[in-house]
């Protein structure tokens, strides 16, 4: 558990843009007509379910000084997340993904600009020093300026007491370069981060399926120090103190109706239940009980969660 006080439970860095998803289900974006719009971008997503949870959560992103930009940044300060921190670049449009809605992964286009433009000014030792949590993902690491910036306030952040975390949600689409995604997630690892991944992320990483095993072992070589493999329907897989305690959370059975977001969703639960001093495979569970909230309805979460519903599972 991180000590406190410190103002801010989680600090989000990285991606605000404007997600365009399917209104009707479709494997592809091929077959897909009709697009609505929302508020993404996964540390966006971050702050937004952690403040939702009844956490202080802020976020650093940059965002472009168009319609749009204006859109994203009222939607996260109506969330009730900090968005001083946000800043707007004259010179790039609004970054927007387009998402098809679908039961299992989605398909989806990235059309990137202002996104990848944070600074290191937005990443001051005054702000880390009021932190619980610093974290950020792999879209938000695969383009510079952001990719330095963000791996020195890491660095910055862990010297200052923050606990570093990521979601290492590799796509090759977004970080064409595997060999340079390994080499920078390496060096943001070394500050003893907290790790969400998926089995999807894991393929696209690694080029190829691996067992959880040679996963675990890689990610606690490099620094990891808590290791969460979601494995979709049949639940997760924990891994901390170097690999020598490890719990599996089963799968529950449910209906799936929207997976856009869940990923954020579980860590968002699991974090939540982290700094309320719960053990690793408790904090699974409340990661598995948060997804499963938002797995089950369209659109966006309700604006405010009682935290208290998702450790009703622990054992």
């Amino acid at each position: 558990m991180i000590p406190s006080p410190r103002p801010y439970a989680l600090l989000s860095v990285g991606e605000l843009l404007a997600d365009f998803i399917g209104h009707h289900v479709s494997n592809s974006l091929i077959d897909a007509l009709d697009f609505r719009r929302y508020q993404g971008g996964s540390p966006a997503n971050m702050a937004t379910n952690m403040a939702r949870l009844g956490n202080k959560a802020a976020l650093v992103a940059c965002v472009g000084n168009d319609s749009i930009g204006k859109y994203l940044t009222r939607q996260i300060e109506e969330s009730g997340v900090e968005t001083q921190y946000i800043t707007t670049d004259s010179s790039e449009p609004t970054t927007i993904v387009v998402v098809s809605r679908t039961a299992g992964t989605p398909d989806f286009v990235a059309y990137r600009h202002a996104d990848s433009c944070i600074k290191s000014e937005q990443l001051p030792d005054s702000l880390l020093a009021k932190t619980q949590l610093f974290h950020t993902t792999c879209f938000a690491l695969s383009r510079q300026p952001a990719q330095d910036a963000i791996v020195d306030a890491a660095k910055r952040a862990k010297a200052a007491g923050c606990q570093v975390t990521i979601d290492a949600n590799y796509a090759p689409s977004i970080w064409p370069d595997r060999q340079q995604a390994w080499r920078v997630l390496t060096d943001y690892l070394s500050a003893g981060a907290l790790v969400k991944i998926s089995e999807d992320d894991v393929e696209r990483l690694y080029g190829e399926r691996q067992t959880p095993e040679q996963v675990l072992n890689d990610f606690h070589k490099m620094g990891a120090t808590i290791i969460c493999l979601t494995l979709g329907a049949d639940g997760s897989l924990v891994s901390y103190e170097s690999g020598a305690q490890q719990v599996r959370i089963p799968g529950r059975k449910i209906d799936v109706v929207d997976v856009t977001g869940a990923g954020d969703a579980y860590w968002a639960g699991f974090l939540t239940a982290y700094l309320d001093g719960h053990t690793p495979g408790n904090c699974a569970q409340a990661g598995a009980a948060m997804a499963k909230m938002k797995l089950t309805r369209q659109g966006p979460l309700p604006d405010k969660v009682n935290r208290q519903l998702l450790y009703t599972y622990f054992e």
